[in-house]
């Protein structure tokens, strides 16, 4: 039986806010490195924020066009030398199934001319691989690394939100996804969720009614009736009737929430949906973009006792589907035009060769050049899922 290497044995044993501490002294050990720091990705994926003593840390770094952007982006090791000092910046990606915290920026000294060796940049990439696990371990016993990801303040409804959240993205040999909130540090009413099986994958993304506390206290209860029903075993149907019960038992019908429920049927790529009255799909399937039309049904916590009843579609390897909120279709421009239809389809076309964790992110900033920079009137949510499929494993 394989046992934990020394670094996970060391990092396990460590406290939950000294790991980056534990891990850093063990790379300086091994390879003698100059620097090691920690940088975690912002709530709105724009910097990479550095872990320290708070609230004394480095500047942060932007995503976009820099060394560490990079191996955020790519999730691959890459490396900067400097010649004039002898000196390697080694960015490894940081990442847990699929979910993308942040980069590991490791500087070792090197020869002229040299290039670093193979095995010691897989000796890095596991040490990062080995703290990410950690990080997402600690954060239930440490506030450290989720007050190092804050560009800024959250609000309490941001707050709420993004602990119910979870993660960022994911990704098995089946499909990879990914989604973003925005405004990312005063989020209310929108949130997804997601939860795999062996040969099952459910999606949920959800609208709430209302702003501030009132949505995020509205989506908490939504969000964890489905989870409860989920977890007990109940079909789609169930889980939307029993969280329409929730809701309605709480509000009486005065708030309730458009949500879409998704089952994926890992196997074959059949397609569970019921649309509550919900966020819109669209789906990108050999360069073409379209939205899929479903039959609308009652939001959750709009009536009482509505029955629910699924639509089924499949998917096929190479499918990719984009979950989107009426924050993105109802966005005014300064001038007050809302952000079109085609102005989406382009979004979506340009990018299209993008991997699924990075669209969201990209698409709301696109949003957010129509919007302009002052308050937004809503909040939008943008999810992405690629969809590869059991089959296509099989025959490679």
């Amino acid at each position: 039986m394989d046992r934990p290497s020394a670094v996970e044995r060391s990092l396990r044993e460590a406290a939950p806010h000294e790991i980056f501490d534990v891990i850093r002294s063990l790379i300086e050990d091994r390879h003698g490195a100059l620097a090691v720091d920690l940088l975690l990705a912002d709530y709105a994926m724009t910097r990479l924020q550095p872990v320290g003593v708070l609230p004394y840390t480095r500047p942060p770094v932007p995503v976009y066009d820099s060394s560490p952007g990079r191996a955020f982006g790519s999730q691959e090791a890459h490396c900067v030398y400097d010649p004039s000092a002898s000196t390697a910046a080694i960015y490894l990606p940081v990442s847990v199934r699929g979910d993308r915290l942040g980069i590991l920026d490791v500087t070792l000294r090197v020869g002229q001319g040299e290039e670093l060796d193979a095995a010691v940049l897989e000796d890095l990439q596991e040490c990062a691989d080995a703290l990410a696990h950690e990080v997402v371990v600690a954060e239930r016993d440490t506030d450290l690394f989720l007050q190092a990801r804050r560009a800024e303040r959250l609000t309490l409804a941001a707050e709420m939100q993004w602990q119910l959240l979870p993660g960022r993205s994911c990704a098995r040999p089946e499909y990879s996804l990914g989604a973003q909130l925005e405004p990312a540090y005063a989020i209310f009413g929108d949130c997804f969720d997601w939860s795999a099986s062996a040969d099952d994958l459910y999606v949920t993304v959800s609208n709430g009614m209302g702003e501030g506390i009132d949505a995020a206290l509205l989506t908490n209860l939504c969000v964890n009736a489905l989870r409860n029903a989920r977890r007990a075993g109940l079909s789609l149907s169930d889980q939307a009737c029993l969280a329409d019960q929730a809701v309605y038992g709480q509000h009486g019908g005065e708030r309730y929430l458009s949500t879409l429920l998704f089952r994926f049927h890992l196997p074959t790529g059949e397609v569970e949906i019921i649309d509550a009255g919900s966020p819109r799909v669209w789906r990108v399937r050999e360069g073409v973009v379209e939205p899929i039309e479903l039959e609308a049904q009652m939001p959750l916590g709009m009536f009482e006792d509505t029955a629910y009843v699924p639509q089924h579609f499949r998917v096929e390897p190479g499918d990719r589907l984009l979950f989107i909120s009426d924050g993105v279709y109802d966005a005014l421009s300064p001038g007050g035009e809302k952000y079109s239809l085609r102005a989406l389809a382009s979004s979506i076309r340009s990018t299209r060769l993008l991997p699924a964790p990075q669209v969201p992110r990209v698409m709301l900033q696109e949003l957010l050049g129509h919007r302009g920079s002052g308050p937004a009137a809503d909040d939008s949510l943008v999810m992405c899922l690629d969809w590869h499929g059991r089959s296509s494993i099989r025959g490679r």
